[in-house]
């Protein structure tokens, strides 16, 4: 991380003006959804905050229906608009100042108030990456709404100054981000891969859907600044998304699977040990890994993934999806190579 990248603010300007031309204007009203994802290999710490650069490379799987549509009207006066799911939201409130912070990126200095609607069919800031699908849908909804006709590269480059996890909700199916290595993020977006897997699946197991305590940036900063464990977490987790991502070319399940809950526990451990401890786990989430382990004895191939939340995803196959429903019976499942 360079002296310039944690001062300059005019480093995130750059970004946006190096692919848009200096004049927008709103040719139309725009609409776009995009799904959530869930890490199978998660990133945790940057190696630059301004310009949102992770020290490790990343690999997702997306959920589908489960996301955020949003869409971008005029707004009716001089001032922006949020709506978030049907309700208008304080211009001084923390989530709309922060979509007004991503429009003023496409902005710049022009006046051109607009009125954002999102709707998320997943619950806002509870470990399940509304973010993710927010900030994504949001910048393919202004790469409409302005024409810009833009790659989803750079499409994914620019959302990851909303959301890192944004950068890999602009596609279906499995996708990777790898962190790049150029200074000024040009390198640092993901793609989707080409791999199709129609049994696999995932369960949400629902333990806490209300707002987190602390937010994955907060908890990404306190833990890089205060675990002893940290150090050794950057290339490991690089390491884990090589592996994961051999594992799906394999089609090999338990290879995957068992990769993907070593890396959960890993980050929630390293987590754990920030002084003070962080831990988003609740004791339901330990009995939904305790009754997962017990299944796992008796020969049912699932496995675990949580993110910074305290909700637990169950990873398997469509072989093991009556089971799941039956044992674990609040949780929804979803099949993420369904047409949406």
């Amino acid at each position: 991380m360079t002296e310039r990248s944690l001062t300059d603010p005019t480093l995130p300007s750059a970004c946006f003006a190096a692919h848009l031309p200096k004049r927008l204007s709103l040719r139309q009203p725009a609409a776009a959804y995009a799904p959530s994802n869930i890490a199978l290999a998660k990133y945790w710490g940057k190696r630059d905050y301004v310009l949102n650069l992770p020290l490790n490379s990343s690999l997702s799987i997306s959920l589908a229906d489960w996301g955020s549509h949003t869409q971008i009207f005029p707004a009716a006066t001089a001032c922006d608009e949020v709506w978030l799911n049907g309700e208008s939201l304080p211009l001084d409130s923390v989530f709309t100042q922060k979509i007004i912070s991503f429009l003023n990126f496409f902005r710049r200095e022009q006046m051109l108030p607009l009125r954002v609607e999102t709707v998320n069919t997943l619950p806002t800031a509870a470990g399940l990456a509304s973010s993710a699908s927010g900030f994504a849908a949001l910048t393919l909804a202004l790469d409409k709404a302005f024409n810009l006709q833009l790659s989803h590269s750079v499409l994914s480059m620019l959302a990851r100054f909303g959301s890192g996890s944004a950068t890999r909700s602009l596609w279906h199916g499995f996708v990777r981000w790898d962190r790049g290595e150029k200074q000024d993020g040009s390198d640092s977006f993901a793609r989707p891969l080409a791999l199709d897997w129609p049994e696999f699946r995932i369960a949400i197991v629902p333990v806490d859907t209300g707002p987190k305590s602390r937010s994955s940036r907060d908890g990404m900063n306190h833990t890089v600044a205060t675990s002893p464990l940290f150090q050794t977490w950057p290339a490991q987790a690089e390491a884990d998304c090589t592996a994961v991502h051999m594992a799906l070319e394999a089609r090999d399940f338990a290879t995957l699977g068992a990769l993907s809950e070593a890396n959960a526990l890993a980050l929630h451990a390293t987590m754990m040990a920030a002084r003070p401890a962080l831990c988003y786990l609740k004791p339901q989430s330990w009995s939904v890994l305790e009754q997962l382990w017990a299944a796992r004895e008796e020969g049912h191939e699932i496995y675990a993934t949580m993110d910074a939340g305290a909700n637990v995803k169950l990873l398997f196959l469509s072989s093991e999806e009556s089971f799941v429903r039956h044992n674990f019976s609040t949780a929804s499942v979803i099949r993420p190579f369904d047409q949406p």
